[in-house]
């Protein structure tokens, strides 16, 4: 009869002790994944404040390049009226001769000085969109790092409820793909999940 005690009593005890480990096991895991999130949380703001700066700064330089393409047309309307009434004016005195030939260079380095502005707005407007599409594929990093952290963590939880081990390393696969993909957007790196983050946007 001892024996038999002893043995369930032996059984009972370490039951308590895998059930006690599983759960500092998934209170571990979910502290650290917490951490994590909130700290790509914070990059992931960041990013998205400076996404912001760089689509207004575009649409900012792609309006100074409409204005400049409106007087620069405004400027060829002028000097396509100055050239025609150059043809046109056999008879007229010198002094309006050259009159007219001044107006038309002064219209014509308007026209080829608004073209060489154009084309410095149009490169920074290019520039600026470049920077927002760099800087949104980390955001979809970070992204995919909170899903992948999120899902771990609920997992995490039905583990702890359900007592299932199986459940925690299912949960280690989803943190470990957020974990990898913030990571890579802490440090600029390629890891980007294309299909999961179309599934976000």
């Amino acid at each position: 009869m001892p024996d038999i005690k002893d043995t369930v009593d032996d059984a009972v005890s370490k039951s308590h002790e895998a059930s006690d480990r599983l759960g500092n096991t998934v209170a571990a895991l979910v502290a650290v994944l917490a951490t994590a999130m909130a700290v790509f949380n914070i990059k992931d703001g960041n990013i998205v404040q400076a996404m912001a700066q760089a689509q207004a700064r575009s649409v900012n330089a792609w309006s100074y390049f409409q204005a400049k393409s409106t007087k620069q047309n405004l400027a060829e309307s002028m000097l396509d009226q100055l050239r025609i009434e150059r043809e046109r004016s056999a008879g007229m005195p010198a002094e309006t001769l050259a009159l007219l030939d001044n107006k038309i260079v002064f219209y014509k380095e308007k026209v080829d000085r608004y073209e060489n502005e154009k084309l410095e707005i149009k490169k920074q407007a290019e520039d600026f969109e470049r920077e927002y599409d760099r800087l949104n594929y980390h955001d979809d990093q970070f992204d995919i790092a909170e899903a992948g952290i999120t899902v771990a963590i609920a997992v995490l939880g039905i583990a702890a409820l359900t007592r299932r081990k199986w459940l925690v390393w299912f949960a280690l696969a989803f943190a470990s793909v957020g974990l990898a993909s913030g990571i890579a957007g802490f440090l600029d790196a390629g890891f980007h999940l294309d299909f999961v983050a179309k599934m976000l946007s």
